[in-house]
């Protein structure tokens, strides 16, 4: 069933990419009016609670700064909703004689999860202010080159919900974090890989009469038809002779 011919189309890696390209220029302005750039990161938030935790008992320098994002892949899920016929076929290349093309892509369901972790409220709610506005709850972005060289893909990413985790308990010893999470998910396409096929240029149709009650004479055509492109090279807006003017 599979061919073997390995192929590596790197789709989840730009759709986190390009995720990840929508946050990394938020900025925060604390008391003294000086802007500040948040840093992001992909990873699960325990990694960077871990961090924090850290650098909270033994030395500061071990600690990271917030506040701070992360990212990272929580589920991929399939898309029935969205199926298309997989006999369909997307051309690629531009020869003459030999078309390049790629089946039908299957789409998927990518869910992401963005953390906001920060000391203060304040902070923490500059940094979702700024996201929540651009989500109305779709945002949809162009990546190239996600079904085939050459071709744009719209891509929606959806903000599905917005929680918050604050269990600072009051101790001296540890430090504050809250946790903003939003969940989203974007509708993205796999595709195989890219094969290439002679183009038809002529097609012989043969007609035979099944209907006759003498059997030894079906292997014989009662009528041959011959149809032939007129020239080359063939381009996809050709009529082939056929008038398609309303």
């Amino acid at each position: 069933m599979l061919s073997g011919t390995h192929f590596y189309n790197q789709t989840i890696r730009k759709a986190v990419s390009v995720f990840g390209t929508l946050f990394n220029n938020i900025s925060i302005k604390r008391h003294n009016s000086v802007s500040e750039r948040v840093p992001i990161a992909y990873g699960p938030r325990q990694k960077f609670l871990d961090r924090i935790e850290q650098g909270s008992r033994t030395d500061e320098t071990v600690a990271i700064k917030v506040p701070r994002m992360a990212f990272n892949i929580t589920d991929i899920a399939y898309d029935s909703t969205i199926k298309l016929n997989k006999l369909n076929k997307k051309f690629t290349g531009e020869e003459d004689t030999n078309k390049s093309f790629i089946h039908q892509s299957v789409p998927y369901i990518l869910s992401m999860e963005l953390n906001i972790l920060s000391k203060t409220q304040d902070e923490a709610l500059q940094i979702l202010e700024q996201i929540l506005p651009t989500f109305s709850p779709e945002f949809t972005v162009a990546i190239v080159d996600m079904e085939g060289e050459g071709h744009s893909v719209d891509v929606p990413i959806t903000l599905s919900d917005v929680s918050i985790q604050d269990d600072y308990e009051g101790d001296f010893e540890s430090r504050r974090t809250i946790i903003y999470t939003l969940n989203f998910t974007m509708k993205i396409r796999f595709v195989g890989s890219t094969k290439s096929g002679s183009v038809i240029y002529r097609v012989d149709s043969k007609i035979h009469d099944n209907s006759r009650d003498d059997k030894t004479i079906e292997s014989t055509p009662i009528e041959s038809v011959r149809t032939e492109a007129s020239g080359s090279p063939i381009e996809i807006t050709d009529t082939f002779g056929f008038d398609n003017s309303p």
